[in-house]
């Protein structure tokens, strides 16, 4: 028999290579964009509580995908912040499978949302009529229900299993939060079903909402197109500018992480995209849907405006 000992926690390889320097520079870089993602999540959801002019279905689902944003980074990036004042932390194996739970809940969750919200602008621009009916109340929150749901049922499938291989001598984690392919490195048994199981999964929640989004944006520019005056048309894209740049990034993003093969796999270029994809594009929602929205731009005018006159 060989002598193999269960491991019941984890280290975190994290950004360790580095000097205390650079990881000092990355701590406060990390930080200040952690601390504006969040404050511009907060001031987004509130104006949009507030303001009147903003309660319609799209606004509901921005307020949706910046608390799912939110909650989303708070999973990974705590700990990753700790990590890099004091390298080398270790989690326990209840901790890692909690933090991932987390992070594939809310990562999905947010796909999907994305998704709603590319079925919402094309309601809006190719059926305008039928609009207030279709994208009604219950609509919307069936929506950004069944998003979570998938994330929650996406999440359950690929922490169990992943928790349910044995781990037995390695135990240093090659990125700084626990992610499905480095944990499955770690295993000491045959992973080829959790890798079907991965990818299974990576195809379900990145490429099927990619593919509806497509579509979804194909049949808005050729309505677009259709719009006799150029006011109209630009009017038109200016409704979805916002959204399509999110969504061409974070799709990207998650695309060239879970979607690549194997084969081409490199754990450390995954930790380098892994940083844009939980500490950057976060930040790209309440910046983009802030300096690139006319309507949110207004409302924080008027939200301006009030606090002014009551001063």
């Amino acid at each position: 028999m060989s002598n193999s000992t269960t491991v019941t926690e984890f280290l975190f390889e994290g950004f360790s290579s580095f000097g205390w320097q650079h990881r000092l520079v990355f701590f406060i870089v990390f930080l200040t964009l952690y601390l504006l993602t969040l404050s511009g999540n907060v001031i987004i959801v509130t104006i949009i509580h507030l303001d009147r002019h903003l309660h319609t279905p799209m606004y509901f689902f921005l307020t949706m995908l910046s608390i799912s944003e939110t909650c989303y980074t708070v999973a990974i990036i705590p700990r990753m912040l700790c990590g890099l004042l004091s390298p080398g932390q270790s989690i326990a194996i209840q901790g890692c499978a909690t933090q991932l739970f987390f992070y594939l809940t809310f990562g999905i969750n947010n796909c999907f949302l994305l998704t709603a919200m590319g079925y919402d602008r094309y309601v809006a621009i190719c059926n305008p009529l039928r609009y207030s009916v279709i994208m009604g109340k219950r609509s919307c929150v069936h929506l950004a229900s069944g998003s979570l749901g998938i994330g929650l049922g996406m999440a359950i499938i690929q922490v169990t299993s992943v928790f349910d291989l044995p781990f037995c001598d390695a135990f240093v984690i090659s990125h700084f939060f626990c992610d499905v392919r480095p944990l499955l490195t770690l295993a000491c048994a045959d992973t080829t079903a959790n890798e079907i199981i991965n990818f299974v999964v990576s195809i379900c929640v990145l490429v099927l909402p990619m593919g509806l989004v497509f579509i979804s944006y194909v049949l808005i520019i050729s309505t677009i197109l259709k719009i006799a005056s150029a006011e109209g048309r630009k009017k038109a894209f200016a409704t979805c500018a916002s959204h399509l740049t999110v969504v061409i990034i974070h799709y990207g993003c998650a695309s060239i992480i879970y979607l690549k093969p194997k084969s081409q796999s490199s754990l450390e270029q995954d930790r380098l995209i892994s940083v844009t994809y939980t500490v950057i594009t976060p930040l790209l929602n309440p910046v983009v849907y802030s300096l690139r929205n006319k309507e949110v731009k207004d409302a924080l005018r008027r939200a301006a405006g009030r606090k002014t006159l009551t001063s």
